[in-house]
């Protein structure tokens, strides 16, 4: 049987070009590894297609070819969970994420067809979930990752990188508790597992998560002191904190009887994980309604930098990698500015004494010896 398509033409081992005969452009076809590859140059003229076919030629020989109909996104967080573990990030933070948040919209979708608008109707769908900006843009970051470390990759796994407009974030939240209403607290904690989280959240600034994923094995009584494993924390670095009599004592009471894996923080015999309706009332009972767990942390920055502890001490047992979101913690009250306008008025009265000081002893006549 005849046909009209024109057979392929090139040299043996360097593909060719062909014409199908139901077509108006040129195809390549070229072997690597053993598997044919067949696609469109999309163009009507030959020379273009020959041109076409050494560029896909060498984006497989150099590794940088993509084969973007079979990557889809699980394929490439995979990716990103992996370089969070090599790197000894928090891989537990990035995984809820995705198992969370973005798997339910994401998952299985092919890479190549995630664009703007797929990201515009993740939003309204987290926004329709009442999500704050700040999260939103956690969760995209992510995902931004991902695509970036599959671009990077050899060979590559997508096209481009992934690109989104950061949302705008509200300011900072400015919560946080001086040392009465922490007494507050404490006193209408009626269970040990929440009196200790408090304690250690307030003086030290850990986070709910490290705390409640916290094991025996990390808590050393003997030393008096707290190890948190690098890749358990949000930074991914590891941290070690010296404790208080206080912190200590309560520790104490909360891992007894329980083996190095267990949970420190335990309500009948089972680690804890949610606690917002015992946190509720605690509040509430103490007149602070509204205040958050996370206000705890920024009331133990506060209370550091006001201890004299010095800040780069502050960050280490604190946890912030970078000053800028320190600051962010480091929360100034009108107490503080009344504080410091009462030492500048001392300083300025002691500097006026030893100025007059000065003078008398100057104005002194010489005594001959």
């Amino acid at each position: 049987m005849e046909t009209t398509e024109k057979k392929a033409r090139g040299k043996r081992g360097q593909g060719s070009v062909y014409l199908p005969s139901n077509s108006r452009n040129w195809w390549i076809k070229f072997s690597v590894s053993g598997r044919a590859i067949q696609k469109s140059a999309e163009t009507e003229s030959r020379r273009e297609a020959l041109n076409f076919l050494k560029t896909e030629i060498l984006k497989h020989a150099n590794g940088d070819a993509i084969d973007a109909g079979r990557v889809t996104v699980d394929d490439l967080y995979a990716v990103l969970l992996t370089d969070y573990k090599i790197n000894g990030k928090c891989e537990s933070w990035c995984e809820r994420n995705w198992r969370v948040h973005l798997k339910p919209f994401f998952g299985g979708l092919q890479a190549k067809n995630v664009g703007t608008d797929t990201l515009n109707r993740y939003i309204e769908s987290r926004r329709a979930e009442k999500a704050a900006n700040a999260s939103i843009n956690r969760e995209l970051s992510l995902l931004q990752r991902a695509f970036m470390l599959g671009y990077e990759s050899q060979p590559r796994k997508v096209a481009r990188p992934l690109r989104f407009h950061r949302l705008a974030e509200s300011k900072p939240r400015q919560g946080f508790i001086e040392q009465k209403k922490y007494a507050d607290l404490a006193a209408n904690c009626s269970e040990l597992f929440l009196r200790s989280l408090l304690c250690l959240s307030y003086t030290f600034g850990f986070r709910k998560q490290e705390l409640l994923d916290m094991k025996v094995g990390q808590v050393d009584l003997f030393a008096g002191t707290i190890c948190l494993n690098p890749g358990e924390t949000k930074n991914g670095e590891g941290r070690k904190v010296s404790l208080t009599a206080d912190a200590k004592n309560l520790l104490a009471a909360c891992v007894t009887g329980k083996g190095s894996r267990d949970s420190v923080f335990t309500r009948n015999g089972k680690p804890v994980r949610d606690f917002r309706a015992t946190w509720d009332k605690i509040t509430l009972a103490a007149g602070v309604p509204g205040l958050l767990f996370h206000d705890l942390r920024r009331s133990a920055v506060r209370g550091m930098v006001r201890a004299g502890v010095p800040e780069t001490v502050c960050m280490k047992i604190s946890g912030h990698k970078t000053r800028n979101v320190f600051d962010r913690y480091n929360i100034t009250s009108e107490r503080d500015l009344a504080d410091a306008a009462s030492r500048i008025e001392i300083s300025q009265r002691q500097a006026k004494v030893d100025d007059a000081e000065q003078v008398a002893e100057a104005e002194q006549p010489a005594t001959i010896q």
